[in-house]
């Protein structure tokens, strides 16, 4: 199985003497029931009692005695039977959002049993018509980050290369290698795994994962007409199939907002789109990236405006899928899109961790892909380009009008100290943007 970063935070709310409920979030197919039950509980607890909502809907009948946490095990129990040791056993309930009783039930968890593991799964959380808030610890699960894809490729010198940001030309060499295959296969566990199992000619692979891509939009498709009705639906499906579009639509330059026109006939703004644009976040399945327009101020949020913003794709492998790029193509870094496939990989690589929502900056003709607040307080510009040439115009602006203390400048080349000012990272450490 494929080891998760993620799995840190699980052993730390476990060593708590008391604990909320856990609610792991994220979208459908990055992992989640994996890394709860087979991962995290099956190693670390005597036995996992797992309630899969999506899978059975009866199990709604836990709760027809009420939401007393008590009475609810002691139903878990009568439908499993098997005993629940509430010092040694985890409870799972697996896709939560399914069962509002369930969600409701969370609270009297924290209130009651505060010393009881009880964890929980969604994909659909951001979407309910209420939820505990204040007695549950809430954890996200996005696709495998870079750092992770690392990982799976069972390279340790590698990994500790990446984690130890060396600058030698074979380290740079094979992490950039392994980049361009990442921008290929992208985070998604079924694709990660299919990757590197080693079955199989490298062609057949290539297939395989293109086939598991092809299956997740269909599945995410799908899911537009479960959960948000035959119109909505339709809206939503136009707006998600939009992302990557709009994306192509700009050539070899930096992302532009998103445009409401054109989407769905008739609609041109952004109150016209905001539902589905809203559903598709609470879903986990878009990124957005809010502009700041001038100066950029502390709190950035405050000065960001609710209709501007960029639209990425969750994952950089479906975002390649989505705009019909090859392995080959991601590979050789010839085609017009890799500005935006660059891009797109930062914006998750930031929301992995924890990054999230992002803030770029434009002015006139100039704009940055991102800026960040360092830890001592600062504003720091980011720009992203996809090669190892880049002439940062818009950098140059920034620096000429606010002398920020630092910049970054994410490229395809090696880390570099350009100025005093400027440093220069390789994009695949990217990750290391959440220590600034």
């Amino acid at each position: 199985m494929l080891l998760r970063l993620r799995i840190n935070d699980l052993l730390r709310w476990k060593q708590q003497p008391s604990r909320k409920p856990l609610l792991l979030n994220g979208a459908r197919q990055v992992g989640k029931t994996v890394l709860l039950e087979q991962i995290f509980g099956a190693k670390e607890f005597r036995r996992v009692h797992t309630l899969d909502f999506r899978k059975e809907p009866g199990l709604a009948e836990l709760f027809e005695d009420g939401l007393d946490p008590r009475r609810v095990i002691a139903n878990v129990e009568l439908r499993l039977n098997a005993a629940v040791d509430l010092q040694h056993d985890l409870i799972f309930f697996d896709e939560i959002g399914e069962c509002q009783s369930a969600v409701d039930s969370l609270k009297y968890f924290a209130e009651v049993l505060p010393n009881a593991f009880v964890c929980a799964s969604g994909s659909n959380i951001g979407l309910l018509d209420s939820f505990p808030v204040g007695k549950v610890d809430q954890a996200e699960l996005s696709p495998l980050c870079f750092e992770e894809f690392v990982i799976a490729a069972n390279e340790p010198r590698l990994l500790e290369a990446l984690r130890e940001r060396r600058s030698g030309q074979l380290a740079h060499r094979k992490l950039w290698s392994l980049l361009l295959d990442y921008y290929f296969v992208g985070g998604m566990p079924e694709a990660v795994q299919t990757w590197f199992d080693g079955r199989g000619s490298p062609h057949a692979r290539v297939e395989q994962v293109e086939h598991i891509h092809q299956l997740l939009v269909a599945g995410f498709e799908r899911d537009f007409g479960k959960y948000a009705g035959r119109l909505h639906a339709q809206h939503i499906g136009a707006v998600f199939a939009s992302v990557p579009r709009q994306l192509g639509s700009n050539q070899d330059s930096s992302v532009r907002r998103f445009q409401f026109s054109g989407v769905v006939d008739r609609k041109r703004r952004y109150r016209d789109l905001r539902g589905p644009i809203d559903w598709l976040e609470a879903a986990n399945l878009v990124l957005k990236c809010y502009p700041i327009n001038g100066k950029p101020r502390v709190p950035l949020l405050a000065q960001a405006r609710q209709n501007m913003f960029k639209l990425y794709l969750f994952d950089v492998g479906l975002l390649g899928h989505m705009l019909g790029l090859r392995y080959a193509d991601q590979r050789a870094q010839n085609v017009d899109y890799k500005g935006f496939v660059a891009e797109n990989f930062v914006q998750a690589e930031m929301t992995a961790r924890g990054l999230y929502p992002t803030f770029g900056w434009e002015q006139g003709q100039s704009e940055l892909e991102f800026i960040l607040r360092g830890h001592e307080g600062e504003i720091v510009p980011v720009e992203v380009k996809s090669g190892s040439r880049t002439r940062a115009r818009s950098l140059r602006s920034y620096l000429q009008r606010y002398k920020p203390e630092r910049a970054l400048k994410l490229y395809g080349g090696p880390r570099l100290q350009q100025s005093a000012q400027v440093e220069m990272w390789p994009l695949y450490q990217a990750q290391f943007l959440a220590e600034l």
